[in-house]
């Protein structure tokens, strides 16, 4: 079930949009009247999406939302405020927003506009059983934790899992990976595909070499 943080210190907006989210869009909704309970939130649960207020009762949602993408969460934000200002809007979405909604709002226009959020969403993120590739932040995830991979390893396997269980050959990944013709550079290559590898274990998925064709990613 894709779960919603609704940050919003107006108790009144604030049911009214719980039961609208839970009863009409299906969502687990948690609720935060001010940052420290958003922050709070974060931490204990990631959300799917979060519904931002942008004026709280202990600082501007902006600033919240600036130390999200700091800290390199992608989670999509809705930002909810009284400020509908074409300034206003410019701000919040260069800020890391990802879409901006003026009250006041239909209701209905609030559950559209979260639905296309989260379809953006799933487009760029590829799931493998507990294996998770977001092409938003370029970062892989196995079980929820970052595999930290460099450029080259995050480039092979966004290839290869958009192929899985095809052959993707040397020359392809090469180019890919390191934006250049193979020519006599299978060494190299062969190098990254063992350390990504050896991040990949206990995934549930490997990479297979096949002598002189190229590589298959799929499931063990």
């Amino acid at each position: 079930m894709n779960s919603i943080l609704l940050v919003e210190d107006e108790k009144d907006i604030q049911f009214a949009n719980k039961i609208i989210l839970e009863r009409r869009g299906g969502y687990k909704v948690r609720l935060a009247m001010n940052l420290a309970e958003a922050r709070k939130a974060i931490i204990e649960a990631e959300p799917t999406t979060i519904v931002l207020d942008i004026m709280l009762p202990d600082g501007s949602g902006l600033d919240f939302l600036r130390e999200l993408r700091e800290e390199g969460r992608d989670i999509p934000v809705l930002l909810l405020t009284a400020l509908g200002t074409a300034k206003e809007k410019v701000e919040g979405l260069r800020a890391g927003g990802d879409d901006y909604l003026a009250k006041p709002y239909d209701n209905d226009e609030l559950l559209a506009r979260l639905e296309s959020l989260l379809r953006r969403t799933r487009r760029n993120i590829i799931q493998h059983g507990n294996l998770t590739v977001n092409h938003d932040t370029r970062r892989a995830y196995l079980n929820g934790e970052d595999l930290q991979l460099n450029r080259i390893e995050y480039n092979l396997l966004l290839l290869l899992v958009r192929n899985e269980n095809k052959l993707v050959t040397a020359a392809e990944l090469y180019k890919k990976a390191w934006e250049q013709p193979l020519n006599d550079n299978t060494g190299a290559l062969h190098a990254q595909i063992s350390k990504l590898r050896k991040k990949l274990h206990d995934s549930g998925y490997s990479i297979t070499t096949k002598r002189g064709r190229g590589y298959v990613f799929e499931k063990e």
